[in-house]
C-alpha cells in the first residue's frame, strides 16, 4: 500500500488500493449506493478512473449494472471485478463472489457465502444490503418460507458492531417493519434520517410504517414532502413514487395514483430498473382490481415481463409478470409461462409447484371471470406469499386479488378470515367496504 499504510473504507475494514483518491470515491459511491440516492455511479467511476485495477469498485458497478437490467454487461463487468480481485484480501474477494453469484442467477450459493461471510466481517455493510437483496427479491433459490424473520435473524446479531450508523439503521428498520414491529422499524428509521436525512432507504420504511399501520394521510404528506428533496434520477424515485400512488389509491384519490404512473412510474417515460415491472405492473393491477380505472397501456409493460415467458425465474418478478399477462390479455405469453412453470413443478420445484403455479392459474382464472377456478387456485396461499419475496406492501395486491376472487365465487367466510385478520393489524376503509360486501350486501 502506499508508504506503507493501509488504506481503509469508512468501516476500518481494507481496502486493495494505492490510490487515496479511488478509496475516497468508491466510499462516497458506496455510500450513495446504500442511501439509494443519486450520483454513485458517477462516484464509482471517478474511484475506477483513479485505479482501474480497483476490483471492489467495479462489483459494485457490475450490481448497478444487473439492477438496470444490464444483465450481460453486468456479467461481464463481474467477471472483469474477479479477475482484479486475485490481488485483493480475502473479504474483498468474497464480495465480489458474492456478487458474481447473485448476477449469474445463483442466489442460493449467493447468501450461503454472504452469511458465511458476515461472521468473519460484521462490519462489512455491502454484504448486509446484499443479504436483504437476495432475500426481498426472491433470488435466493426455493423460496425461503419465512424471509422477513430469516433477515432479521441475520441483521439482530450485527446490531451492536454498527451504532449510530446510518445504512446499518436503514436497513434494519426494513427488517422490523417486515415481521411487524412497527414501533421498532419506525424508530430505526428515524434515527437514520436523523443522521443523513437524505438515506432513501430509510424513507422508504418510515412509508411501509404508515401504510402497515393504517395512518395513510400522514403517510401521503411525509412520503410526498421527503420526495420534493429527492433527485428524481436516484434509483429509488420509481420506487418510492409507487408508495406514493398506493397512499394515494388508498384515500379515494386515483386521479392522484394515475397522475403520479404517468410521470415518475411509467416504463416509457422512467428509466427502467429491476423494479419497474412490479411497481408497473401491480400498480394498473390494484387499479383495476379496485375498479378505479386503469392507467396504460399494458403493452409497454409487456415488453420487461417477456423474459418470465421464456423462461421461470425468480418467483418474484414471475408474479408480476403474470398481472401483465393477465390485464393486458397477453394469452400467449401466458400459457408459454404456464407451461414453463409446469415442468419446473414436474422437475422438482417445490416453489413452482406449491405457490407460483397456483398463483399464476389463479391470477389467469381471475382475469378470465372464472372466479370459482381462481379461488380453487388461490385458496390457501397467503401464508405462502412470503415464498416469493417482495415487501407485505408488495405482496398485498396478491392478497387482494385472493380477497376479489373469493369475494366474487361467494365464499364468504374465506373472505371474512381474511379481512379479519387484516384489520386486526390496521385500520382500512377498503378492508370494511370490502367485509360489507361478504355479508351480501
Amino acid at each position: 500500500m502506499k508508504n506503507g499504510a493501509t488504506i481503509k473504507d469508512r468501516y476500518d475494514l481494507p481496502l486493495t488500493t494505492d490510490s487515496q483518491a479511488a478509496a475516497d470515491s468508491y466510499v462516497e459511491g458506496l455510500d450513495r449506493f446504500l442511501a439509494q440516492i443519486y450520483g454513485s455511479e458517477q462516484a464509482l467511476a471517478q474511484s475506477i478512473e483513479s485505479d482501474d485495477g480497483f476490483a471492489l469498485a467495479h462489483a459494485i458497478t457490475a450490481l448497478q449494472q444487473m439492477y438496470r437490467n444490464e444483465t450481460a454487461q453486468a456479467k461481464e463487468t463481474a467477471a472483469h471485478a474477479k479477475k482484479l480481485a486475485v490481488r485483493a484480501t480475502r473479504r474483498e474477494r468474497q464480495q465480489v463472489d458474492a456478487i458474481g453469484l447473485m448476477i449469474s442467477g445463483d442466489g442460493a450459493k449467493a447468501l450461503r457465502l454472504v452469511r458465511d461471510h458476515l461472521e468473519d466481517f460484521p462490519r462489512d455493510m455491502l454484504m448486509v444490503r446484499l443479504a436483504s437483496r437476495l432475500l426481498i427479491l426472491g433470488c435466493s433459490g426455493a423460496g425461503v418460507p419465512n424471509f422477513p424473520e430469516e433477515l432479521l435473524s441475520i441483521l439482530t446479531p450485527l446490531e451492536s458492531k454498527y451504532g449510530d450508523d446510518w445504512a446499518f439503521l436503514g436497513q434494519y428498520a426494513f427488517a422490523h417493519h417486515e415481521t411487524g414491529q412497527f414501533g421498532d422499524a419506525g424508530e430505526y428509521a428515524q434515527r437514520s434520517l436523523d443522521i443523513r436525512p437524505d438515506n432513501a432507504n430509510a424513507s422508504h420504511s418510515v412509508a411501509h410504517v404508515f401504510f402497515e399501520t393504517g395512518d395513510l394521510d400522514s403517510g401521503s404528506d411525509f412520503l410526498g414532502q421527503w420526495l420534493e428533496g429527492y433527485d428524481e434520477r436516484g434509483p429509488f424515485n420509481v420506487h418510492l413514487s409507487w408508495h406514493q400512488a398506493l397512499f394515494q389509491l388508498a384515500t379515494g384519490r386515483p386521479e392522484n395514483a394515475v397522475s403520479l404512473y404517468e410521470s415518475a412510474i411509467r416504463p416509457s417515460v422512467i428509466k427502467k430498473n429491476l423494479g419497474s415491472l412490479a411497481d408497473s405492473a401491480s400498480l394498473m393491477w390494484r387499479m383495476r382490481l379496485y375498479g378505479d380505472g386503469q392507467p396504460g397501456p399494458w403493452d409497454e409493460v409487456r415488453e420487461i415481463a417477456l423474459p418470465a415467458a421464456d423462461k421461470p425465474g425468480p418467483a418474484f418478478r414471475d408474479a408480476h409478470a403474470a398481472l401483465t399477462f393477465a390485464g393486458g390479455g397477453f394469452g400467449e405469453q401466458m400459457n408459454q409461462m404456464l407451461d414453463g412453470l409446469t415442468r419446473a413443478a414436474v422437475d422438482g420445484s417445490a416453489l413452482a409447484s406449491e405457490v407460483t403455479l397456483p398463483l399464476v392459474k389463479g391470477i389467469d382464472a381471475f382475469a378470465h371471470g372464472a372466479y370459482e377456478d381462481a379461488a380453487d387456485h388461490l385458496d390457501g396461499l397467503v401464508d405462502k406469499l412470503p415464498r416469493i419475496g417482495g415487501s407485505h406492501a408488495q405482496r398485498e395486491v396478491f392478497e387482494d386479488t385472493i380477497l376479489e376472487s373469493y369475494i366474487r365465487a361467494q365464499r364468504f367466510d374465506k373472505a371474512q378470515d381474511l379481512l379479519t385478520t387484516r384489520l386486526k393489524r390496521r385500520t382500512s376503509v377498503r378492508d370494511e367496504l370490502w367485509l360489507t360486501r361478504t355479508a351480501g350486501e
